[in-house]
């Protein structure tokens, strides 16, 4: 049983596209952790992302800080690898919508207003790992094999 809902978990899939889409993915949600863990890549590190969060009502702010920038910086480092891809996708869809729905939402739609369209689009590209999988060459792949055996 447990076996089963192991297979279920990391099953890969059997497309390359999921390998394009996670490698930007990860790339970008890698970035934007840093960002806020890190203070690299023009950001602000932990406790001013902190502060800034704790400012819009986002309490605990350096909590917060701490588990956006996590679930995006390791999250994206499993997309990378391909490494527990589906619950991943799940963790950065789960962040995406709280960031859609507490920083972006009032300012529309678009981008430029600070606007919820990346968001949107980081969100539901997560959810689509969440339904392929990781696909070819991914350390889910292996795993997977590995399980059967």
């Amino acid at each position: 049983m447990y076996i089963n809902k192991l297979h279920t978990l990391i099953h890969p899939g059997q497309g390359i596209a999921p390998v394009l889409l996670r490698g930007v993915l990860g790339i970008t949600f890698v970035a934007h952790g840093a960002q806020k863990l890190f203070g690299w890549f023009g950001g602000y590190g932990l406790e001013a992302t902190g502060q800034w969060m704790a400012s819009i009502g986002l309490e605990p702010g350096w909590f917060m800080a701490f588990a956006a920038g996590s679930a995006e910086f390791f999250g994206g480092l499993f997309l990378l690898l391909g490494l527990l891809t589906r619950l991943s996708g799940a963790a950065l869809a789960v962040t995406m919508l709280v960031a859609i729905f507490s920083v972006h939402i009032g300012n529309g739609f678009f981008m430029a207003a600070n606007g919820y369209e990346f968001g949107l689009v980081l969100m539901v590209a997560s959810l689509s790992l969440v339904l392929s999988g990781a696909g070819k060459y991914s350390v889910d792949q292996w795993l997977y094999r590995v399980a059967r055996k």
